[in-house]
């Protein structure tokens, strides 16, 4: 199955998500094109230039990555 996602990195993309009511969902890597998803995730609840609130459950910016699926044609986030 091949799925196709955005890496929400900036703030502003960020803000997009919570704004629409995304379902974002939190990925650790774990080297060599392996990955871990940490959450299946929800949509976000709270932004501070150090964590993301999603779920009920802070992750830290620095150690997590955060992506929403992109369907073929769409012009989401």
């Amino acid at each position: 199955m091949n799925h196709t996602y955005k890496v929400l990195k900036s703030d502003i993309e960020l803000f997009a998500a919570a704004l629409s009511q995304v379902r974002v969902y939190v990925v650790q890597s774990m080297g060599e094109d392996l990955i871990d998803i940490v959450d299946y995730g929800g949509a976000v609840e709270k932004i501070t230039p150090e964590s993301i609130k999603i779920n009920g459950n802070y992750f830290m910016r620095n150690q997590f990555e955060f992506r929403v699926d992109v369907k073929k044609g769409s012009t989401g986030i």
